[in-house]
């Protein structure tokens, strides 16, 4: 039920827009977030946003990635700016706290 996309290859200090759809009912009311994943290592949080706009940012990412959502389209955006290196993974989205479903994530790769 959710669908990320937007990744691709983008050079250092870069940008990309991420999109996920959420298919389910009720998107307005969930908290969202945006998580990412290198291989071999855990799923981390990148950014939150609560059914009320509140957002929250991983130290790592904050100041250069903006998580928004567009409730009329049942989107999640996260504005990716000043890419670097380590930001790449693959991108997954879901609720906040995450569940145990994981849709198919979209692979970012930052490199000159």
């Amino acid at each position: 039920q959710l669908q990320a996309s937007g990744g691709g290859l983008v050079q250092p200090g870069g940008s990309l827009r991420l999109s996920c759809t959420h298919s389910g009912s009720f998107f307005s009311i969930k908290n969202m977030g945006w998580y990412r994943q290198v291989p071999g290592k855990q799923r981390e949080m990148v950014a939150t946003i609560t059914s009320t706009f509140l957002t929250n940012y991983a130290d790592s990412v904050k100041g250069r990635f903006t998580i928004s959502r567009d409730n009329a389209k049942r989107a999640l955006i996260l504005q990716m700016n000043s890419l670097e290196p380590v930001d790449t993974a693959v991108y997954y989205c879901n609720l906040a706290p995450p569940t145990d479903i994981w849709g198919q994530g979209t692979l970012v790769t930052v490199s000159s």
